[in-house]
C-alpha cells in the first residue's frame, strides 16, 4: 500500500513535468520556424532591394552612355547613323566621331570605373575598413611607378603600358606582403603602414623620371597622372574588359571566403576557410584590378574610396562588393560627361573632377569614424 500510495502520489508530477517539457520544446520550435521566417524574409527583400538598385544603376548607366555620344554636337551626322556609327558599322564622319573618339572613351570611362569599384571593395572588405583602398597600400603608386617608366622610355610598345603597370603594381604587392608578414600570417596594420611606406617610395622614382625626361614626355606623363578618359582607344577598351572579366569571376570565386572572413578570422579558420591563402588571393585580384585601370586611364582618385561605402548604404555589406561595380561605373562615367560638357567647369580631366567630389566625402567619412559612428 505505501508503495501504490507513492506510485499515484508522484505520476501527476511527472506527467506534468513532461507537459512542461513538451511545451518548452513546441516554444523553441516556434521561435526558431519565427527566427528562420524572419530571416527569409530579410533576405528576400535584401534580394529585391540589391535588383531594383542594380536596375536603377544600369538605366543611369545607359543614360549617361547616351549622354557622352550625343553631347557635343551631332548636328552634321544624320540622326539614323549614330546608333549604327557606334557599332562600326558607318563610314566617313560618324565613324570618326562616334566610334573612334567618343564610344571608346565612353566605355574606358565605364570600364575603370567598374575596376575601380571592384578594388576599392574587395581592399575594404579584406581590411574591414571603409578607409582602406588601393591607393592607401601603394597599389596605385605601384602601377604608376610602372606606366610612366614605359610611357617615357617605350611608348610605341603594344600594350606595353598596361604591362608595366600590372608588372610595378604586381611587384610592389609582393614587397608590401613579404614585409608585413608575421607569425606566418599577413598584419594587416602592418600591410597598410609598409604599402603608405612604398608608396612614398614610388612617387620619389616618378618625380625622379621627370628630371630626365623631355619636355613632351612630362607633357604625356603629367595628363596620364591626373586621370583622364581623353586619349582612350578601343586597344585599352579591350584590356579592361579582359581585366573586368577576369577580376569579376576571381571575385565570384572568393565569395564565401570573403563572406566567413567578414567574421573575423578565427571564425573564418573554424568554418574551414584558408584565411592566409585568401587574403593573398584576394589582395593579388584587387591590385591586378587597380593596375590594369590605371595604366589605361591614370589613377582616377576616390572613385575606389567611394564605391563601396555607397554599395553598403544601398544594399548592406553581404552585397555590396557587386554593386560596387557598376556605382564605380555610374561615377566615372558621369564625371566624365561633367567634365567634358558641364557649365562652368569644363573642359577638365576627369580625375580632377571625381577628387572634387571625393575629397569632401572623404573628410566626412573620417570625421564620422573619429566620432564613433558607424561609416
Amino acid at each position: 500500500m505505501p508503495q501504490t500510495h507513492t506510485r499515484q502520489t508522484h505520476a501527476p508530477s511527472t506527467d506534468a513535468a513532461r507537459g512542461l517539457g513538451q511545451a518548452s520544446r513546441d516554444t523553441a520550435a516556434d521561435l526558431r520556424a519565427a527566427t528562420v521566417a524572419r530571416l527569409r524574409g530579410a533576405r528576400r527583400a535584401g534580394l529585391r532591394r540589391a535588383r531594383l538598385v542594380a536596375c536603377v544603376l544600369v538605366l543611369m548607366l545607359l543614360a549617361l552612355l547616351t549622354a557622352s555620344l550625343l553631347l557635343g554636337g551631332v548636328k552634321r551626322i544624320p540622326a539614323g547613323d549614330i546608333l549604327p556609327a557606334a557599332f562600326g558599322l558607318r563610314t566617313g564622319l560618324a565613324d570618326y566621331v562616334i566610334f573612334r573618339i567618343r564610344m571608346p572613351r565612353a566605355l574606358a570611362a565605364l570600364l575603370a570605373g567598374a575596376l575601380f569599384g571592384l578594388s576599392g571593395a574587395l581592399y575594404q572588405r579584406l581590411i574591414r575598413n571603409p578607409l582602406a583602398t588601393p591607393d592607401i597600400v601603394g597599389i596605385s603608386a605601384g602601377a604608376g611607378a610602372g606606366a610612366t617608366t614605359m610611357l617615357l622610355f617605350a611608348p610605341a610598345v603594344p600594350f606595353g603600358t598596361s604591362l608595366a603597370g600590372l608588372g610595378g603594381a604586381f611587384a610592389l604587392v609582393a614587397t608590401v606582403l613579404a614585409l608585413s608578414r608575421r607569425g606566418g600570417g599577413v598584419d594587416t596594420y602592418r600591410l597598410v603602414l609598409v604599402g603608405i611606406g612604398l608608396s612614398a617610395v614610388c612617387t620619389a622614382y616618378v618625380n625622379y623620371l621627370f628630371t630626365v625626361a623631355g619636355q613632351h614626355g612630362i607633357a604625356q606623363v603629367m595628363r596620364w597622372l591626373v586621370g583622364s578618359v581623353n586619349d582612350a582607344t578601343w586597344e585599352g577598351v579591350s584590356t579592361l574588359a579582359g581585366a573586368l572579366a577576369v577580376c569579376g569571376l576571381c571575385t565570384a570565386l572568393l565569395g564565401r571566403s570573403l563572406g566567413s572572413m567578414a567574421l573575423g578570422d578565427q571564425l573564418a579558420l573554424g568554418l574551414g576557410t584558408r584565411v592566409g591563402a585568401a587574403r593573398i588571393a584576394t589582395l593579388l585580384v584587387g591590385a591586378a584590378a587597380a593596375a590594369l585601370a590605371t595604366s589605361v586611364t591614370g589613377p582616377i582618385g576616390f572613385v575606389s574610396l567611394i564605391s563601396g561605402p555607397i554599395a553598403i548604404r544601398l544594399v548592406g555589406a553581404d552585397r555590396s562588393v557587386a554593386l560596387a561595380v557598376p556605382i564605380g561605373a555610374v561615377i566615372v562615367l558621369g564625371a566624365d560627361v561633367l567634365a567634358q560638357h558641364g557649365p562652368v567647369i569644363s573642359p577638365v580631366p576627369t580625375g580632377v573632377l571625381t577628387a572634387l567630389l571625393g575629397a569632401p566625402y572623404f573628410v566626412w567619412l573620417i570625421l564620422r569614424r573619429r566620432q564613433g559612428a558607424p561609416a
